[in-house]
């Protein structure tokens, strides 16, 4: 059985939801972040980073100054560090499970990130986490590590994604 288990799919099917809730239903000692979106009046403004012992910081956003930008985004590299990051390394050295809520555009923009990925695939840790769809280089390498499993999420599979995820997290976990 593969230590690491990424979600990938297009945006909007679930796959964070997915991890939330698959964690949320086992006993497995999880540390790490997700993303979520910031909103304001129905529109996305941005992308917040929360751990799962519940520290926070902004990814990402339209009205944030950064030399770093995805789309209409301003990615804070700090912020990605200091929380994200952060969140790593603790998961790491306190968990049994490592959440890694995405490796994306914006999270790859940062070195301290990209070797923390590294640092979590080479560990030995279970892993469970999401994963850019499109190709990229360092994201495509992850992608075909042998201790690597992708799961594609489509809003059509997502009860059959979620039992796969909690057999997983079940044989892993032992």
């Amino acid at each position: 059985m593969k230590r690491v288990l990424l979600l990938t799919g297009k945006p909007g099917t679930g796959k964070t939801a997915l991890i939330k809730e698959a964690i949320a239903k086992t006993r497995i000692r999880a540390g790490g972040f997700y993303t979520e979106e910031i909103r304001s009046g129905g529109v996305r403004q941005g992308f917040r980073i929360i751990t799962l012992d519940g520290q926070d910081g902004i990814l990402a956003h339209t009205n944030i100054s950064s030399p770093y930008q995805v789309s209409k985004y301003r990615v804070d590299i700090n912020s990605l560090n200091e929380v994200g990051v952060s969140a790593i390394h603790q998961a790491l050295k306190e968990c049994d499970l490592v959440v890694i809520d995405e490796i994306g555009k914006m999270e790859l923009l940062s070195p301290r990130f990209k070797e923390a990925i590294w640092q979590v695939i080479d560990s030995g840790k279970k892993v469970l986490g999401t994963i850019m769809l499109s190709p990229n280089p360092f994201a495509d390498e992850i992608k075909h590590h042998p201790e690597v499993k992708l799961l594609v999420v489509t809003r059509s599979n997502r009860n059959q994604a979620l039992r796969e995820i909690l057999n997983w997290l079940e044989i892993v976990a032992r």
